[in-house]
C-alpha cells in the first residue's frame, strides 16, 4: 500500500496573512511505518496548533501535517512531506503566504531542513532530534527558534544548542532552554507552546 501524507485544517480564516504548518515527530517502530492520527507524537501537537491559531486572532491559517511514514531514513524523510504540503497549500490558495514551520522532535529537525523553501520565513524546533553532523542549508534571512528542555533524555539539548551556533552565521537564531523540561513537553507544556505561538505571530504578522 502506498503511504501518503495528509494535511489537517486547524484554522482557515479568509483574510489570513500567513501560514503555520505544524509537524509531528515519531521514530520508526520496526516494520510499522504508517503514521496513526492517534499516536502520541501526533496528538501532542494538537494543542500547540490550536494555541497558535488562537494567538493569530484570525490572521493566520494553521495546518497540521501527518507524515506519510514514521521516522527518518536514507530513502524518505519528513522533509519530503513538508515540501509536498507547502506545494499543496500554494495550489489551494493560488500562491504562497509567508510561512512558519513548527515541529517537535524529528518534526523540529524537518522544520530546520525545510526552512530553505522560498515561502518559509521562520521555523520553530521544539526539542528537536538532531545529529551532531546536521547542517541545514539555505537559511539566509530566516528566523529560527529552538526550544529545548534541559532534562531531555531522548533528543540531546547539547546537540541542538551546537546546531543553533552553527546556523547562526546565516540565520537569526534564538535558543530557549526550559529548565528541567523533558522531551514529551508535558509538565512544561506552556514553556514550549507559548514561545512557539508568540514567535509564529511575531514573524508572520507585522
Amino acid at each position: 500500500m502506498e503511504l501518503e501524507p495528509r494535511l489537517i485544517d486547524v484554522a482557515t480564516p479568509r483574510d489570513a496573512v500567513g501560514t503555520v504548518l505544524v509537524l509531528h515527530g515519531g521514530a520508526s517502530r520496526g516494520e510499522q511505518m504508517m503514521v496513526s492520527p492517534t499516536q502520541l507524537s501526533v496528538l501532542r501537537m494538537i494543542p500547540i496548533a490550536r494555541r497558535i491559531a488562537r494567538s493569530g486572532r484570525g490572521r493566520l491559517e494553521v495546518y497540521r501535517l501527518l507524515n506519510s511514514r514514521r521516522g527518518w531514513d536514507a530513502h524518505h524523510t519528513p522533509v519530503n512531506d513538508v515540501r509536498w504540503a507547502l506545494g499543496q497549500l500554494a495550489a489551494r490558495a493560488g500562491g504562497s503566504h509567508p510561512t512558519c514551520l513548527v515541529g517537535h522532535s524529528l518534526g523540529g529537525r524537518a522544520a530546520l531542513f525545510a526552512a530553505d523553501q522560498e515561502e518559509v520565513v521562520s521555523a520553530v524546533a521544539l526539542a528537536p532530534w538532531v545529529s551532531a553532523m546536521d547542517m541545514p542549508r539555505g537559511l539566509a534571512g530566516r528566523q529560527i527558534l529552538i526550544v529545548h528542555g534541559s532534562g531531555d533524555r531522548i533528543a540531546s539539548p547539547q546537540r541542538s544548542a551546537a546546531l543553533a551556533r552553527r546556523i547562526s552565521g546565516t540565520a537569526r537564531v534564538s535558543y530557549v532552554s526550559v529548565e528541567g523540561g523533558r522531551h514529551a513537553m508535558l509538565k512544561s507544556h506552556a514553556e514550549f507552546s507559548g514561545p512557539a505561538a508568540r514567535f509564529a505571530v511575531e514573524t508572520l504578522i507585522a
